[in-house]
């Protein structure tokens, strides 16, 4: 073991081959504190062909390799297991160049280790905009946002990562590096092999760059917070504002009223929009790349819709400032929930016309199953994604709650699955949710996709025991 450190020291500099417990703790726990695993050591190459010589060595001598970015996800992902402790860690957070700002191509390519706030920013300094915005878009990073297939609350308009890639970099289970990053709308020859990597977690390859769409920054965003009284409301008034505003519809997120009493209870400042507490909230953004009156357009809608009764209050920021303190009610929600404690998490999507259903059937069996759960439901609305977050803080019976985990989670699963949705929309499956999956995966997509990861990855040492 030690001529093998001694290798990794050599290849990448000692200064970043972290061996020490007190160095490599931050890595080996995941960002919830769920999964906290064992590696010999935490390597953080600086350049592509670090990464790719790096391989080769963990190959040689057949250690595993568990890759990570900004090890922000929520299913451990990017967490080594406990029971596996010959791996190291390679976190991709040197990997920071922005190789190219291609403005008239609107695209994009950035290294691995750059966040989404750093991409975004990058674009912006050219007059464009990268769409792709989460509420950790300040410390995840590129290699885990591919990696992940990541969503975000724009969806609805410009699509999830895989919709705004054009080409990867990744560095195969064999040490090879293969360039990818064509920045091309149309490329007709063969298999697209960027689609394997994309979502796969690390398991095929690593992913080193990647080159990503940028589209015209808009001139024009209005933000409105509105109340509703139930989540069919909500659906109805989606499909009211896409067909008067089309895809001027930007983000249409849900929010339950007990996830924004989390966000004002536990984050300073926080204040609710609304003078009276309504069961259901909207946070909608318009936006345009034209200088219009969509705050106008917005407003009329608004107005009939609160005459037809879908719309109970609401509020339209006047100013970017209003904007912000809107969005940090929605993007505050995770963090509230985790200094509130531990809860069963659930990220699933269904088709936008059952999400009402979904909330009804999966809301009646837990309460049926588990009196006074508390369930916090909000998200992606607009694409069907909702974070589906479950806990039983009274009296004292949330440890025991959260250990019925798996029952739980059935319950959850099963109701997604008959309405034809998914387990996981943006989180991916990690170590969370890998013993389920065959539960609602058919035995040939999992054959499938057995054969391909034994194809790639003939020894299993990219990131073992995550997916399958």
């Amino acid at each position: 073991m030690t001529a093998f450190l001694d290798t990794l020291r050599a290849l990448v500099g000692a200064a970043h081959c972290l061996t020490d417990p007190a160095d490599t703790a931050p890595y080996l726990t995941d960002w919830r504190g769920r999964y906290r695993g064992r590696a010999r050591a935490v390597v953080l190459p600086g350049t592509a062909e670090q990464v790719a010589a790096v391989v080769r060595a963990c190959v040689a001598a057949r250690c595993a390799i568990v890759p990570q970015g900004g090890n922000t996800g929520l299913c451990g992902g990017a967490t080594p297991r406990a029971d596996e402790g010959d791996c190291i860690v390679l976190n991709l957070s040197r990997l920071r160049q922005i190789r190219r700002v291609d403005a008239a191509n609107n695209a994009i390519t950035v290294e691995a280790g750059l966040t989404l706030a750093e991409v975004q920013a990058a674009a912006l300094a050219v007059d464009r905009l990268f769409p792709l915005s989460l509420a950790s878009e300040g410390s995840c990073e590129v290699g885990g946002v591919v990696s992940t297939n990541a969503g975000g609350v724009q969806v609805l308009r410009y699509g999830n990562t895989r919709e705004l890639l054009l080409g990867l970099e990744v560095v195969l289970p064999d040490g090879a590096l293969w360039n990818g990053l064509r920045a091309l709308r149309k490329d007709n020859t063969g298999y697209d092999l960027k689609h394997l990597f994309i979502g796969a977690e690390g398991t095929l390859g690593i992913v080193t760059a990647a080159s990503f769409k940028l589209f015209p920054r808009p001139r024009t965003v209005v933000t409105a917070w509105l109340g509703v009284a139930s989540p069919a409301a909500a659906v109805a008034l989606l499909s009211r504002l896409r067909g008067v505003a089309g895809d001027r519809v930007t983000a249409f997120e849900l929010i339950s009223r007990p996830a924004l009493e989390l966000v004002l209870q536990h984050i300073p400042g926080a204040r609710d929009p609304l003078a009276a507490p309504q069961p259901w909230y909207v946070l909608v953004e318009l936006s345009d790349t034209l200088t219009i009156d969509l705050a106008g357009i917005l407003e009329a809608e608004l107005a009939a819709a609160l005459a037809d009764g879908q719309v109970a209050d609401g509020t339209v920021a006047a100013s970017q400032t209003q904007a912000a303190a809107l969005w940090s009610l929605r993007e505050n929600i995770s963090e509230a929930q985790k200094r509130e404690g531990v809860s069963i998490k659930h990220d699933i999507s269904v088709p936008v016309s059952a999400i009402p259903e979904f909330l009804d059937r999966a809301g009646a069996a837990l309460e049926s199953a588990y009196p006074g759960v508390r369930i916090i439901a909000f998200g992606h609305l607009g694409d069907g994604n909702l974070h589906y977050n479950l806990s039983r803080p009274q009296h004292g019976e949330n440890a025991a709650f959260i250990a019925r985990t798996p029952e739980v989670g059935q319950i959850v699963h099963d109701q997604v699955h008959a309405l034809e949705g998914s387990i996981s929309a943006e989180h991916g499956i990690g170590q969370l949710k890998r013993s389920v999956l065959p539960r609602y995966k058919s035995p040939l997509e999992l054959a499938l996709m057995g054969q391909i990861k034994t194809s790639l990855d003939p020894h299993g040492l990219f990131n073992p025991g995550k997916v399958l």
